[in-house]
């Protein structure tokens, strides 16, 4: 029976990122929620108002036989715009922060050397303003955010973010 590992990120609109991570290789579950704030089991309305400290996030459900936390971490850095702080696109709030939320020290290890790697890169203009932190509690979207993508692909935000998004990847 395989292990499951679990990685957290958060990288603007959780359903931008599980768009993008429910189509990978090795992943099994992708669920959009909140994390990183001082409330407990937050909705939705309370982490748009910015006043939580949550932020959006997903939870990836990978199997480490058929992809690496290493890889994860190598999309994130392509799926969104690190250097801009507490802002994706449109999308503006310290809840769209850059955040990578670690589980334990060989993910703390791995997050900073990715982020070193993805700086001397050269992919960005600016420099990397991702957060990486201890994962504090994950509390679950609720359920009409989970496969929004899949669920609402003809939705206005899903052809002219989303879908956009997942094209330039490769993805779609």
């Amino acid at each position: 029976m395989e292990k499951l590992k679990n990685a957290t990120l958060g990288g603007g609109c959780f359903w931008c990122l599980e768009a993008v991570y429910s189509k990978l290789e090795g992943v099994k579950s992708v669920a959009p929620g909140y994390a990183g704030g001082t409330k407990l089991n937050p909705t939705y309305e309370q982490v748009c108002t910015g006043n939580t400290g949550h932020a959006e996030v997903i939870q990836i459900d990978f199997d480490p036989q058929k992809t690496s936390y290493e890889t994860l971490l190598d999309w994130f850095w392509r799926c969104h715009d690190p250097t801009t702080l507490n802002r994706q696109g449109g999308d503006i709030g310290t809840q769209y922060r850059s955040v990578i939320f670690y589980e334990n020290e060989a993910q703390k290890t791995t997050a900073n050397e990715s982020k070193k790697d993805a700086e001397k890169s050269g992919m960005f203009d600016a420099p990397i303003v991702t957060e990486i932190a201890t994962l504090p509690e994950f509390y679950p979207a609720e359920d009409y955010h989970q496969d929004y993508y899949s669920n609402n692909s003809n939705a206005g935000y899903c052809t002219y973010v989303i879908r956009p998004k997942l094209a330039k990847l490769n993805l779609e």
